[in-house]
């Protein structure tokens, strides 16, 4: 069996009109994504610590709509063409979709990942691998971090070559929990993780006891006026600038402060936006990530 899937680049603004308009016209799902995702263009569309959750799609989105066949997707398109949803064809991109197992095609993109050999990540799915190292069990889901992706992985090689052991840890933005189960279970403690988004903190308290490791999870409040020997933020250049005063004041003094999330050539830039609170220094690079790291001021 197979689909129509009909793709319409559009603008913030129209966004949410075409995929209601998209589901009245019988789309069978309809889906947005930023139309620059995998770019340098990149923007991210989700909350962080201390900042509102946006609003809105992307300022240039691509909607996806899947259709039962190419019939209903013409009519579909002619409707919106009648009613002035849509200017016009020049841009809509059609193409067939073969039916298959989605649910075994998402979890076949998500293999066990060895960290400096030192950790792995392995998906519930897959058998863990026979290793003396810690294992984490996780799989992708409403607060998304796998470990896949390089400043998350550039953030966990950091912590795998720290001695842990006693040292307090704050994850903030901690998304998944990854990077707070990580550094319990490379002994630190007591380790928490706080994020903006109650989902996040769901996620993390969910994925911790699955992992056997005990940790708090919190909104950022729960963790207003405390210190961290190590405070670990992967989360994206502007809000880790926005937020530089909150994050380095939960550092204890002479504490290490790691941050992620940053682009090859935003470092300088925050390396000076943290040079009031410590001194950061360029720790690894991948895939035109970098990892900042370095101890607050005594």
């Amino acid at each position: 069996m197979t689909y129509r899937e009909v793709t319409l680049p559009v603008s913030e603004e129209q966004a949410e009109l075409l995929s209601d308009a998209l589901m009245e016209l019988g789309a069978l799902s309809v889906s947005v994504e930023d139309r620059f995702g995998d770019t340098a263009q990149e923007q991210a569309l989700y909350g962080e610590p201390g900042m509102p959750p946006p609003k809105g799609a992307w300022a240039q989105s691509l909607v996806r709509a899947l259709f039962a066949d190419e019939a209903q997707a013409d009519a579909a398109l002619a409707a919106l063409l009648a009613e002035d949803i849509l200017p016009d064809l020049r841009e809509v991109r059609q193409s067939t979709v073969e039916d298959q197992d989605w649910v075994r095609l998402t979890q076949s993109q998500f293999q066990p990942v060895s960290i400096a050999d030192a950790l792995w990540i392995v998906p519930s799915w897959h058998e863990p691998p026979a290793t003396d190292v810690p294992i984490i069990r996780l799989d992708p889901g409403l607060a998304f971090g796998t470990g896949t992706h390089p400043t998350t992985r550039l953030c966990l090689e950091w912590l795998a070559r720290q001695t842990l052991q006693e040292h307090s840890v704050l994850d903030y933005g901690c998304g998944s929990g990854i990077l707070a189960i990580a550094a319990a279970k490379f002994g630190a403690g007591p380790v928490v993780g706080v994020d903006i988004d109650p989902d996040a903190v769901t996620a993390t308290k969910a994925n911790a006891s699955a992992n056997d490791v005990t940790l708090q999870a919190d909104l950022p409040d729960g963790v207003r006026d405390a210190r961290f020997d190590i405070v670990v933020a992967n989360i994206l250049s502007a809000p880790l600038k926005l937020l530089a005063p909150a994050i380095a004041a939960h550092v204890s003094p002479g504490g290490w402060l790691v941050l992620s999330g940053i682009l090859d050539r935003q470092a300088e830039e925050l390396i000076a936006a943290y040079s009031p609170y410590a001194t950061l220094q360029i720790d690894k690079t991948l895939d035109g990530w970098v990892c900042l790291a370095g101890r607050t001021h005594r």
